[in-house]
């Protein structure tokens, strides 16, 4: 086999993260942790690992981000705090597939985004593709739904993770954007700076007590540092320079369908059949805009 053969492709890395973010609900709903100290340990340790790599490797590099670069990496870390903290209290007032799956709901920002921010052109091909993942989406929440009454509570739970979509998709876009011009560990360092710094003020706002938590609750913020954070959102952030934010974001609807069979395994929630046939809808969905994607790549395309 060449040397050649060996190389991860950007789409194979893209399945590779959705399965390693689709750990974070899980390992939230196992915290005991107050929601924003879980989100901003998940980012500090995860800066903590990734910092010493960009500082050693890209240090001159760092000096030549320009104002602009700066300011917009930066604006994607409040972004991302504002995702972590509503999507990880909406865990706290609905189910692990409700959550998950509208928080996911972020191609359809992504797509209006990408055609009138980064002029991305959008096929007729990829909007099929979004719609039939969304849909699945969709499906996968209502079959979720019917598990149990809708109470203020889970509607609470279900706005505060259309907030995290819609920051989300402000985050994949930064993102698509600034990777054209920026090496990852530089992105990634300053994105989650900022975004450890927006939590740890929302921490103290909110009261929470910082360090007295038990063993098992930081090796918890370890493992969501390891898992979604390294192998997730930064393998994320390396997908952007390679794939159009649409295709990653789509893509990233896997993640409820990861969480839903975690969720199965760890916390025994047995989806029923309408989620199951909706995780199905994704998955097809998902192949839908990859295959247009591929199509587009061939010569003479």
């Amino acid at each position: 086999m060449r040397g050649s053969d060996l190389e991860v492709t950007p789409v194979v890395a893209l399945a590779f993260a959705v399965f390693a973010a689709s750990t974070s609900a899980i390992l939230v709903r196992w915290s005991a942790a107050p929601s924003s100290v879980a989100a901003f340990y998940r980012v500090l340790f995860t800066t903590t690992l990734l910092a010493p790599v960009a500082l050693l490797r890209y240090r001159e590099e760092f000096t030549r981000l320009s104002r602009r670069d700066l300011g917009f990496a930066a604006l994607a870390g409040i972004a991302l705090a504002i995702h972590f903290a509503a999507w990880f209290e909406s865990l706290n007032h609905t189910s692990v597939a409700a959550s998950v799956t509208i928080v996911q709901s972020q191609p359809i920002f992504v797509a209006l985004g990408a055609g009138l921010v980064l002029g991305e052109r959008i096929s007729r091909e990829t909007v099929l593709g979004i719609s039939v993942a969304v849909i699945g989406a969709a499906v996968m929440s209502f079959g979720d739904a019917g598990q149990a009454p809708i109470s203020d509570a889970t509607l609470y739970g279900n706005a505060l993770a259309l907030l995290g979509a819609v920051t989300v998709a402000g985050y994949v876009l930064a993102g698509r954007s600034i990777r054209q011009r920026v090496s990852l560990f530089p992105y990634v360092t300053v994105v989650y700076t900022a975004c450890a710094l927006t939590l740890c003020l929302l921490v103290g706002v909110q009261g929470h007590e910082f360090v007295a938590y038990p063993a098992r609750e930081w090796l918890l913020f370890l493992g969501m540092a390891v898992g979604p954070g390294v192998f997730g959102h930064t393998v994320v952030n390396w997908v952007l320079k390679h794939l159009e934010s649409v295709v990653v974001s789509v893509g990233w609807l896997g993640e409820p369908v990861g969480a839903t069979l975690l969720a199965l395994v760890f916390l025994a929630e047995v989806p029923d059949a309408v989620t199951v046939v909706g995780g199905l809808v994704v998955l097809a969905g998902i192949y839908v805009t990859t295959i247009e994607r591929e199509r587009r790549q061939r010569p003479g395309s």
